[in-house]
């Protein structure tokens, strides 16, 4: 048996992680998959492991923008899979609208499927591009032999609009890789920090409307005028202009550049590092289907204050402080309990540590292969 994987529209760090970390942990021999294909552009082959049984092609269009990678996928990618005498087609972008069947595919994105949450960009070309994904991602769910979810929460809501499937469906996590994880370490009370050596909250995420970087940071700013030694890092790459510029506002706005850090984006293997220099974390998403930064954080040992937005109550459960995502008071006032509470931060990082431990790559890997496998039965 032959698998092809369409990667033309894999370009964002948690889609590029899955990718990577999923064929670097698998096993295809066990289910009988003698090859595999992998159709990408530089960042996804960069990505790719070497393995006997893996092949990567690449194709320059597929470094293009989003119309000529879509172009691609209607108009070569079936021909190529024929050609490659694939029996299987998996789709990990979550569109396809070609004609090669069968095809496997997976939904990651829930924006498409979250309409309030869209409308934090306003009328925008953004919310357009929203509403196409969904159009596109309902018709491929339908037609697809087989739909790989991440978390029962995004499989009710992407439910509700696709309504029914064609095929079979299962519901497959993501995993946590192993150079992510570290014990919780002894938490030090409030005394021990200063303003020369703060508390160092950490955010990893893309900067983006739902991401509610610039309400932290409004958090964070009470905190500090309130007399607390704390300080913000933020890592992430911006998704689009209008979001980092509001982030960029409300640092200058509130004067927080002393105690506010933009870090940018940095790349994935250096992430470890960058969690083990954190006293603390938070996340302040309002949409989320499975977030990679937050298992990360929560492998990493870290205190969490996070989102009371579902899905993050049921992957963290009473691993975290939770807060509403647009009130910075309540923000703040999470913050503040991990902050001035040495014990609760050691009982929250010991939890959510535990619970980390349930997401294993190779796991999600040998779920991927045999469903596939099963998909094409």
């Amino acid at each position: 048996m032959r698998i092809g994987i369409d990667a033309s529209n894999l370009r964002s760090g948690g889609s590029l992680t899955h990718i990577g970390e999923l064929l670097a942990a698998a096993e295809p021999e066990r289910y009988g998959i003698t090859r595999v294909v992998v159709w990408g552009g530089s960042e996804v082959l960069d990505r790719l492991p070497s393995r006997d049984w893996l092949e990567g092609i690449y194709d320059p269009m597929l470094d293009r923008p989003l119309p000529m990678r879509v172009l691609w996928q209607q108009t070569r990618l079936a021909q190529l899979v024929r050609r490659a005498a694939c029996d299987v087609l998996f789709v990990p972008g979550g569109t396809y609208l070609g004609d090669f069947r069968p095809f496997v595919t997976m939904s990651r994105n829930l924006l498409p499927f979250d309409i309030p949450q869209m409308w934090l960009y306003g009328v925008s070309a953004k919310v357009l591009k929203f509403l196409l994904l969904r159009f596109g991602q309902t018709r491929t769910m339908r037609n697809a032999a087989g739909t790989i979810f991440l978390h029962d929460y995004a499989r009710s809501r992407v439910i509700r609009t696709v309504k029914s499937l064609l095929g079979t469906e299962v519901i497959i996590p993501h995993g946590i890789s192993g150079r992510f994880r570290a014990e919780p370490r002894e938490q030090k009370p409030l005394s021990a920090y200063s303003k020369e050596h703060p508390f160092k909250l950490l955010y990893v995420s893309t900067v983006d409307a739902y991401k509610h970087q610039w309400r932290v940071v409004e958090a964070v700013a009470k905190l500090v005028r309130k007399g607390l030694p704390v300080c913000l890092e933020l890592v992430g790459p911006p998704d689009n202009d209008t979001s980092m510029e509001q982030l960029r506002r409300a640092v200058k706005d509130l004067g927080a550049e002393a105690y506010v850090r933009y870090r940018g984006p940095i790349p994935h293997a250096e992430l470890p590092t960058v969690y083990a220099e954190g006293d603390a974390f938070v996340f302040a998403s309002s949409c989320e289907n499975l977030p990679n930064c937050l298992l990360e954080a929560m492998s990493a040992g870290l205190p969490i204050a996070c989102s009371n937005r579902l899905p993050m109550p049921r992957i963290l459960g009473k691993g975290g402080v939770y807060f509403d995502p647009n009130d910075s008071d309540d923000i703040a006032r999470s913050l503040e309990q991990l902050i001035t509470s040495p014990q609760a931060r050691r009982q929250f990082a010991a939890i959510s540590y535990e619970q980390a431990q349930h997401y294993s790559w190779k796991r999600c890997a040998d779920d991927t292969f045999s469903f596939l496998r099963a998909a094409v039965a």
